[in-house]
């Protein structure tokens, strides 16, 4: 990213961000109209149609005033900006409409777009609905794989953090029957790299240790529970080890989690999304963060879903939002701290 380009969207005092409230018939566009007022630690330019943040908030009986945003202008006060982008359909809380699959992704281009272009620092995304893009009509299995193919990345690594966890993923949307197979030592490997890389200059973690899960149980019981433990995950272990990173494992997932062994590590690794994420998930849902990693740009979420039966209620804890923000801008300072 080129960082100059990034410091000349704001006057320096704090980073630029993007917020895309994904789908508009749930709570993302509530989340993003209840910022408005809020002590913020970066500037927001919320990329969403203007009609539909109104409606929320007469909905929700918020004052939520937004400056319109014209990309490359200079910002330099705490005010809410709006990238106006329209809707396919009127959106109402609660009610899915295909048409605007096209609008939800196209949130996700600006924003990542912007980043990639220097004009926003990071991008905090609320949550979409997977399952109403593919009915549009369009191939989507989620925020990180889209990402990784608008900015032409080959390998990226979802990582959830919450409740004194950080836990990534050598796979993410996958069903359970096709793990296994996904699963290869080039892949893990270069997951690894990206994690211990990314613990290092984002985190300032000066040597992560970085806790490997087993696929199977007991981590695969020396072969008689499964092979991909020797096969797969320890040779990429040994290899790594080598090089002087820090990787206890392959552990078993069932005795990894407890809290006297996860304070001794900086990060988990986990298999599968199932394996790791429920876990992190009990110990912080409601402020909880997703991160991807290996990307060219920052990019934080929530770590909850579109909450289609509570949007435009006001029955919200917008927590997970505060601290994606929170983290994004956290990061953007690292990078700058670090490109110094």
């Amino acid at each position: 990213m080129n960082t100059q380009a990034s410091r000349a969207t704001g006057d320096g005092s704090k980073p630029v961000i993007a917020l895309t409230p994904g789908e508009p018939a749930g709570i993302g566009p509530d989340l993003a109209v209840m910022l408005s007022g809020k002590p913020l630690p970066a500037r927001i330019v919320v990329i969403a149609d203007r009609t539909l943040l109104a409606d929320r908030a007469r909905a929700l009986r918020v004052s939520a005033t937004f400056v319109d945003h014209r990309p490359g202008e200079r910002i330099a006060d705490d005010r809410l900006r709006l990238l106006h982008v329209p809707l396919g359909a009127p959106a109402h809380a609660g009610a899915l409409d295909p048409r605007n699959a096209r609008y939800v992704l196209r949130t996700l281009e600006l924003a990542a777009d912007g980043c990639a272009e220097g004009r926003f620092e990071a991008m905090v995304t609320a949550p979409v609905h997977k399952g109403v893009i593919n009915d549009a009509g369009i191939p989507f299995t989620g925020h990180t794989e889209f990402l990784a193919e608008r900015t032409r990345t080959p390998q990226v690594v979802m990582m959830l953090a919450g409740g004194g966890m950080r836990v990534a993923l050598a796979t993410t949307h996958l069903a359970l029957k096709d793990v296994a197979g996904a699963l290869t030592q080039d892949g893990i490997e270069h997951g690894l790299r990206i994690v211990h890389d990314e613990l290092k200059t984002r985190f300032g973690i000066a040597r992560p240790r970085i806790a490997v899960a087993g696929l199977n149980p007991h981590a695969g019981e020396s072969g008689h529970l499964g092979r991909e433990e020797i096969d797969i995950i320890v040779p990429v272990l040994e290899r790594l080890r080598a090089e002087g990173y820090d990787l206890p494992g392959p552990l078993p997932a069932d005795t990894l989690f407890h809290p006297e062994r996860l304070r001794g590590y900086d990060a988990v690794y986990a298999m599968y999304h199932d394996q790791g994420l429920p876990v992190l998930k009990y110990a912080s849902f409601g402020s909880g963060i997703n991160i991807t990693l290996g990307l060219p740009i920052i990019r934080t979420s929530v770590d909850h879903g579109t909450a289609l039966d509570l949007a435009g209620t006001g029955r919200i804890d917008d927590g997970s939002l505060l601290a994606a923000i929170e983290l994004a801008a956290e990061l953007a300072r690292n990078r700058h701290s670090h490109a110094r």
